[in-house]
């Protein structure tokens, strides 16, 4: 199976498949994919997209992003979803070149954690319905409120911190395409910050130790601050991890 889905306009486009967990299952082929903006898809693009039998889309940004950028196009049978996670929006691309991504970023995906919670819990749920597969889930380059909630699903499925960062990591396949598409959208702007679509493993490493830190572990997390009782783990499990 092939991890990278091939678009020529989206460039981010992951299937979730394939992951071990700390006992021995293995994550579904063909159900769960991450992504950048699907607004991008035209043409052989959404051919291709349709061909994926997708049936809900979670879009994680922000509603004036959408007005800006557009989403994802109406096909009958495909629910959407925009659960907003981020509430505190930033400028990457005009951070000073000293900002460390790193912390900087982790420390935003913990503002997104506790932010975000009522979004996150939802999109947990959605995801966790065996009905709504194949879904999508994704943002503007996929790689921040999009690698927060896979690594949020990953670690719920089981999968060791190790494969988590791994995956966050594959980003770093699509950040020279991500810059040239800001730049292309931008073309009045300088791109100031060096880390502006980078995805070193260690933003998502910082991370999970701060949720460790804070709750013991990411399932403690996911109890205490959204809510995520053992049903709906199970649940996410069940219909996402191979028998």
């Amino acid at each position: 199976m092939t991890r990278h889905v091939a678009f020529e306009r989206v460039h981010n486009f992951r299937d979730l498949g394939g992951y071990r967990t700390r006992d021995g299952r293995v994550l579904r082929w063909g159900r769960l994919y991450r992504a950048d903006s699907l607004a991008k898809l035209q043409g052989a693009d959404w051919d291709r997209f349709v061909e994926l039998g997708v049936r809900t889309v979670i879009d994680l940004r922000y509603p004036w992003e959408i007005a800006a950028k557009g989403r994802v196009r109406h096909l009958d049978g495909l629910a959407y979803h925009n659960l907003s996670v981020e509430h505190r929006p930033y400028d990457q691309a005009a951070l000073g070149p000293d900002v460390d991504p790193a912390r900087f970023l982790a420390d935003r995906y913990a503002e997104v954690a506790y932010d975000g919670a009522a979004e996150l819990r939802r999109a947990l749920e959605i995801i966790a319905a065996d009905d709504n597969a194949p879904l999508v889930f994704h943002c503007a380059s996929g790689k921040d409120r999009t690698g927060l909630l896979a690594a949020l699903v990953l670690a719920l499925a089981g999968v060791d911190e190790e494969t988590i960062v791994a995956d966050f990591a594959l980003t770093e396949l699509a950040s020279a395409r991500l810059i040239a598409d800001w730049r292309a959208a931008h073309p009045d702007r300088t791109l100031v910050w060096p880390g502006y679509g980078r995805a070193p493993g260690d933003i998502m490493r910082f991370f999970l130790a701060d949720l460790a830190a804070a709750h013991g572990s990411v399932e403690g997390y996911a109890a205490e601050r959204l809510g995520v009782g053992g049903d709906l783990v199970e649940a996410l499990r069940g219909h996402l991890l191979e028998p």
